[in-house]
């Protein structure tokens, strides 16, 4: 049986705005391209040419062989979700295109993964080539297309000898001026760590396996001054916040206030301190010396006790970070979480190691703001702001 693969993208430049994808389709053995697909779409969605760009995918596949295996590679994780049926499809634009999908294979055909964009780049120029092509009120040639011969060293890498990324390098693309204003308005997260509980104040250990205290006088009051700071700016249009108490208090403040409702997401919880919850840095040095060096030197160091690394909390904030962009694109969303979440959405969107996280100062119901563009940068536009908690 043959196998092919599928790589499959899509954009829009103004979501909704003019919009257009790109699909190619490999040998899964040699990498070896074999057919492309690009197609101006009109004024769509993101998520919708995305949709069009995996149709189109399959149906290319389907004209070289019906009874093959394919596995399809997109970095929209969206898509891939909801097409592996662990996402629920709600949009009315995208479950017909979902059902089309699912229609030209038989289900055990087919498999889904997600790929960062830079694995991607084949599909993404073509889709690019696309919608140039549309601004000149033309339709994509294969002729005209460069998209395989401007990938990083020429024809994309056959999928055996494309490593896989760690979150320090997923969603990096080219650092400085590389977001192009046509690429849409950004995912624009606004980071606000919880209020004051009567933890902070003594700077203790408090992660998610401790006491999970609930908010201080000091810190609803801090909740209240946010709450008010953030009506005045009036952008935010969504409001989602960690599980535990002190940030899901937090959040309903200043829900409250915008007349907007609280969504839970789990991977924003605070890391799980383990033996080391509810002591100060001075106690944990005296008791477990040896496992504080470790943990100071390694990322991959865990606290007294179990608990959770510093690398296990970015590879659980870099997945969360890549749900939410996908659900939230050209909106701003306010995250209510927790010191070590907060440091590791800037340094990820930084490409900084890991360490840096001890560089960072993060006050309580404290600021910070970034924002992720369609391909792949991601902008620190704001960091540890607390002029709104001044009288």
């Amino acid at each position: 049986m043959r196998e092919f693969i599928v790589e499959a993208d899509g954009g829009s430049r103004g979501n909704p705005g003019p919009a257009g994808y790109g699909t190619v389709v490999r040998e899964a053995t040699t990498g070896e391209p074999l057919a492309e697909v690009a197609e101006y779409i009109g004024v769509a969605t993101n998520n919708v040419a995305e949709y069009r760009g995996l149709v189109a995918g399959l149906r290319a596949v389907h004209a070289l062989d019906p009874a093959a295996m394919v596995h399809v590679r997109m970095d929209s994780k969206l898509v891939i979700e909801q097409m592996s049926g662990r996402w629920k499809i709600k949009h009315p634009d995208m479950k017909p295109l979902a059902t089309e999908a699912k229609s030209i294979f038989p289900p055990e055909q087919v498999t889904y993964e997600w790929i960062p964009r830079e694995q991607n780049k084949h599909a993404d120029r073509l889709a690019n080539e696309a919608m140039d092509a549309g601004s000149r009120g033309e339709q994509w040639s294969p002729s005209a297309s460069t998209a395989a011969l401007k990938t990083t060293s020429g024809a994309a890498a056959p999928a055996s000898e494309q490593r896989p990324t760690t979150p320090d390098e997923q969603h990096v693309s080219t650092p400085g001026w590389g977001s192009a204003p046509d690429l849409g308005a950004p995912a624009t997260f606004v980071l606000l760590r919880h209020g004051e509980t009567p933890l902070t104040p003594q700077k203790r250990f408090s992660g998610s396996g401790g006491t999970n205290p609930s908010l201080s006088a000091a810190g609803r009051e801090q909740a209240r001054r946010t709450a008010e700071a953030l009506a005045r700016r009036g952008t935010i249009q969504a409001v989602i916040a960690s599980p535990l108490t002190r940030t899901r208090e937090t959040a309903a403040v200043v829900a409250a206030r915008l007349g907007l409702e609280v969504t839970i997401e789990d991977g924003l919880r605070e890391t799980d301190f383990g033996a080391w919850e509810g002591l100060t840095f001075g106690e944990v040095r005296d008791r477990y010396p040896d496992d504080l060096n470790a943990w100071l030197a390694d990322p991959e160091a865990h606290p007294t006790g179990g608990g959770e690394s510093f690398a296990e909390t970015a590879t659980r904030i870099a997945a969360t970070r890549d749900k939410l962009v996908a659900a939230h694109a050209g909106r701003t969303v306010l995250l209510v979480s927790h010191v070590t979440p907060i440091k590791t959405f800037v340094r990820l969107a930084l490409g900084a190691p890991p360490e840096s996280v001890f560089r960072m100062e993060l006050s309580a119901a404290s600021l910070s703001a970034v924002a992720y563009y369609a391909d792949g940068n991601a902008s620190v536009r704001l960091f540890n702001d607390t002029s709104h908690l001044r009288p």
